[in-house]
């Protein structure tokens, strides 16, 4: 929410203060390449940290960055704390990604990480409300303010994420707990048990050892820095979530010129359905074949911006778009997160979620340029109609890329 409320707040405050829209673009480019370059170190971070330093102090970061621009509002100052604000939202939300997969039993790993998935799709529904909200009362500063309350929040429960501490308190099949029992095992059975001074290194090496039938990851190249075995998950993320920008950044607007009653209730009904989606994950996260729950996706994010296509004067037909896009969103996101997290060894899930959410980066920070472009060059439909190319093209892309597919396909 922090994360979320940030970006689409900043721009409304700087013009508040009298400020042009292109400095707020060049606060929007900062926070997404310091968030960008941030992942490229994060993920190996916390495969050998861990992942409580890594997650408190990602959250920590994240509050200091937010809490200065209520203080001061110099140029350099925003600057600056785009920066940190970048960081520590990428430290904290790799660290919480790969803890989320940590501690769930094998069987629900795609169940739990679609409850994960519906913490981040409610951020993205809901921050932007919120902070638009905050940024447009006296004075604009509440707008951080507000944000530091919640980030405060967050660090409180990033620090209270003690599972690696007592990793025997978790499910039998968890990858963290299974990790951790095989490390103590090797150390028992050999003697060569003080090889390693840093126990999260150590464990990794052991474990790699003990697992002689999983692929070794890469190490050289970007293999040192992400863990390529992820890409079945990131790549059709990096090429949906331009879709997924396009609601952060443009659906309100467009319900504006529309002439949309309340325009934001297309971001509350989206809500409520990421919820009742992922309440109903158990009977399929973890049962169907993932390009199957890929494919029910994309109908229904197809399905909803040909409502926005069509939507005219109907508000109708804006809300039930919202409907639809809710269930995409809650659906796509842990699907593809989870597709990656399983084809990737347990010990290297902090480079594989970062990988993924590096992908996810990328493409709602492009979008939030390119889609403005080809709104000012053509206009929405024309708009909508390159969103639903890529919500197609990422279907596409997850059939040729997930696993299970290939699997089929080759028995085909």
């Amino acid at each position: 929410m922090v994360g979320q409320g940030l970006n689409s707040g900043t721009s409304v405050f700087i013009a508040h203060m009298g400020g042009s829209a292109a400095f707020a673009g060049v606060l929007a480019a900062v926070f997404s390449a310091a968030a960008a370059a941030a992942r490229i170190v994060c993920g190996p971070l916390v495969d050998r940290a861990g992942r409580l330093r890594v997650m408190v102090g990602g959250a920590a970061l994240l509050l200091a960055g937010t809490l200065v621009p209520a203080v001061s509002s110099n140029d350099a100052v925003f600057v600056v704390c785009r920066i940190v604000q970048g960081v520590g939202f990428s430290a904290a939300t790799t660290a919480s990604a790969t803890a989320a997969a940590d501690v769930l039993p094998l069987s629900r790993l795609g169940e739990g990480i679609g409850y994960y998935g519906l913490g981040q799709a409610l951020a993205m529904s809901v921050g932007p409300a919120l902070a638009l909200f905050l940024v447009n009362t006296d004075p604009a500063a509440n707008l951080y303010l507000g944000l530091a309350v919640i980030a405060a929040l967050g660090l409180v429960l990033a620090a209270l994420c003690r599972y690696e501490r007592n990793p025997s308190r978790l499910p039998a099949t968890a990858a963290y707990r299974r990790l951790h029992e095989e490390h103590r095992e090797l150390e028992r059975g050999s003697a060569r048990g003080g090889h390693a001074t840093d126990p999260c290194a150590a464990r990794v090496a052991d474990n790699r050892q003990a697992r002689s039938s999983v692929p070794k990851p890469s190490a050289r190249g970007l293999g040192r820095l992400f863990e390529l075995s992820a890409l079945p998950g990131a790549l059709p993320m990096v090429v949906l979530s331009p879709a997924f920008g396009f609601g952060i950044f443009f659906v309100g607007l467009y319900g504006t010129s529309l002439g949309v009653a309340n325009p934001g209730l297309f971001y509350t009904l989206s809500a409520l359905s990421m919820i009742a989606v992922r309440l109903k994950s158990k009977s399929f996260m973890d049962r169907v074949a993932s390009i199957k729950i890929c494919t029910a996706s994309t109908a229904c994010g197809l399905a909803g911006f040909l409502l926005l296509f069509v939507a005219g004067s109907s508000d109708l037909a804006y809300y039930a778009a919202g409907i639809l896009y809710g269930v995409c969103l809650g659906v796509s996101m842990p699907l593809n997160q989870a597709v990656a997290v399983k084809n990737t060894p347990a010990e290297r899930w902090g480079a594989a979620n970062a990988l993924y959410l590096l992908a996810s980066d990328v493409g709602i920070g492009v979008s939030s340029i390119v889609w403005g472009l080809v709104n000012d060059a053509a206009g929405f439909p024309a708009t909508i109609c390159c969103v639903m190319g890529c919500i197609l093209a990422a279907w596409v892309v997850a059939w040729f890329s997930y696993p299970s597919t290939r699997r089929e396909h080759k028995k085909a």
